[in-house]
């Protein structure tokens, strides 16, 4: 439940954030029009996701044995690939998102266009509404507890978030804020990258190199609280196999060098 909850959560405040950037320039600009538009824009990327979350399930349904192991394990790491990529794009383009937002909305009103503006709604929040079903599509096939009790706790802690972002609260910014999401984001896709891993080994599609390659379970167990639930956050082995070592080295040496270069390339802080 609580990775569902964090997915939720970060997601829907940077949804929040794309369409209060377009709100706020359109009351400035007066275009009250526009509104309607932006309005219309943020269902149809709702829709958009919810096409694609019944599309997964609807797949998935229609599986079992082998060709449902193999779906959920692509599921799994196609959900490690875009929580890295969104953490990557974000370090490079996250303190020029509002200028770019409000260059595309100020074209759109100059020709009381309200389709663009409903366009820059819909594709903000159908990315982010697509990246948070495969995430948790990927949370799910790796096995996490009430995922409904978990969105809906997400959503609540985003409302309450951005209002407290908006405010400009001295405790809070959105700097610390992506900073220390971006943290929690890497460390949830090495959770799931590591368990495709252990389905690929399961599947006897990668070998286990050294089953297991040490015991720490004495340390800190992974079957047990505290064990499990960091686990569940960030990949913690007690008794891995060599090749799960291997992954989350190779895992953490690619994530950390595609930001860093994402940051010195835009040179950009969120």
């Amino acid at each position: 439940m609580g990775n569902a909850a964090f997915i939720v959560w970060r997601e829907s405040v940077e949804a929040l954030l794309v369409v209060g950037i377009l709100h706020g320039f359109l009351a400035r600009s007066g275009w009250q029009a526009g509104k309607r538009w932006l309005w219309g824009g943020v269902g149809a990327g709702l829709l958009l996701a919810g096409v694609l979350a019944a599309a997964i399930s609807l797949a998935r349904s229609e599986l079992a044995g082998m060709a449902l192991d193999a779906f959920n394990t692509a599921i799994v790491l196609l959900a490690t690939v875009l929580i890295v990529q969104m953490v990557v794009w974000m370090r490079g383009h996250g303190a020029s998102l509002k200028r770019e937002l409000e260059s595309g909305a100020a074209q759109a009103a100059s020709r009381a266009n309200g389709f663009g503006i409903a366009a820059l709604a819909a594709l903000a929040v159908a990315r982010e509404g697509a990246e948070t079903v495969v995430f948790l599509q990927g949370i799910a096939a790796a096995g996490s507890g009430d995922m409904v009790l978990g969105a809906a706790l997400g959503f609540a802690l985003a409302l309450a978030t951005f209002w407290l972002l908006s405010k400009g609260a001295r405790w809070v910014s959105w700097r610390l804020f992506f900073r220390v999401s971006e943290t929690l984001l890497l460390l949830l896709a090495c959770a799931l990258f590591t368990d495709g891993v252990d389905k690929l080994i399961g599947m006897e599609v990668l070998p286990t190199l050294a089953d297991p390659l040490w015991d720490a379970s004495r340390l800190l167990d992974d079957t047990g609280n505290p064990g499990a639930l960091i686990a569940s956050f960030s990949g913690w082995r007690a008794r891995p196999a060599g090749m799960e070592v291997l992954a989350w080295l190779a895992f953490w040496s690619v994530s950390v060098w595609l930001v860093r270069r994402a940051g010195k390339t835009r040179g950009g802080q969120p």
